[in-house]
């Protein structure tokens, strides 16, 4: 497994004989790695002859400059669990990625403004913006992405059909503890007890008959509610615990 962090570099290896004639599978992530992870990449390995993983936490999709300083940065962790299933990972520096200062950027004019795009203003144009960047680096022939954030992954797919990239979308399966909690890299800034209480989230989505019955079941079970919403077969939720903002989905 090697690690870059240049993108001039990344762009040189990329051109190289080491690519010809092989399969690409990407799993783009902020690192704070865990076992959905692995498991996204352990799909991208399984039906791919190179695996490459890239680590950004991209300052373009934080409306909360207190939340971007919180984010977990685990890339030593990051390294270990993604050994052996990894060929290359990318992790560019932010003057790399935005040497335009983040003046160009992609934008959605409908799904990205409800739900997550209503609480947190500008925050999918900074997702698909470096979404876009990473796909047109890595030109993969898959991209792995988790079903827990739907939101986002529904808009990665519609980039990439508006533009025509060549790059598949792959839509993986929400991986989850024991107990239900979607995992999140989030989920390590709980209390042990928070994260106990969390795991009621999931199961007030998949128990109430309406959406609109999940919010006061969420909210008597401890949680601030951002939104509940079905939309087609889904339901989508955000919710607050400890200072920590969690979502979900599942489907009704």
């Amino acid at each position: 497994m090697k690690v870059i962090h240049s993108v001039s570099e990344w762009r040189k290896l990329r051109a190289s004989a080491e690519f010809t004639g092989r399969s690409v599978g990407f799993v783009p992530t902020m690192g704070a790695l865990h076992a959905g992870h692995r498991a996204l990449l352990q799909r991208a390995r399984n039906e791919n002859d190179l695996v490459v993983l890239s680590i950004f936490v991209n300052p373009t999709q934080f409306n909360d400059p207190a939340d971007l300083k919180k984010y977990p940065r685990t890339l030593e962790a990051d390294l270990a669990l993604s050994e052996g299933l990894v060929d290359y990972v990318l992790a560019p520096t932010n003057e790399d990625l935005y040497p335009d200062g983040y003046h160009y950027r992609v934008t959605e004019n409908e799904l990205s403004l409800k739900w997550e795009g209503a609480h947190r203003p500008g925050h999918f144009d900074g997702v698909l913006t470096v979404v876009l960047k990473l796909l047109n680096l890595v030109q993969a022939n898959r991209a792995y992405f988790g079903e827990k954030d739907w939101q986002q992954l529904q808009l990665v797919s519609g980039m990439a059909q508006a533009f025509f990239l060549s790059t598949e979308i792959i839509p993986c399966a929400t991986e989850r503890a024991e107990d239900g909690l979607a995992l999140s890299s989030r989920n390590a800034l709980l209390s042990p007890a928070g994260r106990i209480q969390a795991a009621n989230f999931s199961k007030v989505l998949r128990a109430a008959p309406t959406a609109e019955a999940a919010v006061p079941l969420l909210e008597a079970a401890g949680f601030g509610v951002d939104y509940v919403s079905d939309y087609k077969n889904v339901r989508l939720g955000a919710v607050r615990l400890e200072g920590v903002r969690l979502i979900d989905n599942v489907r009704i």
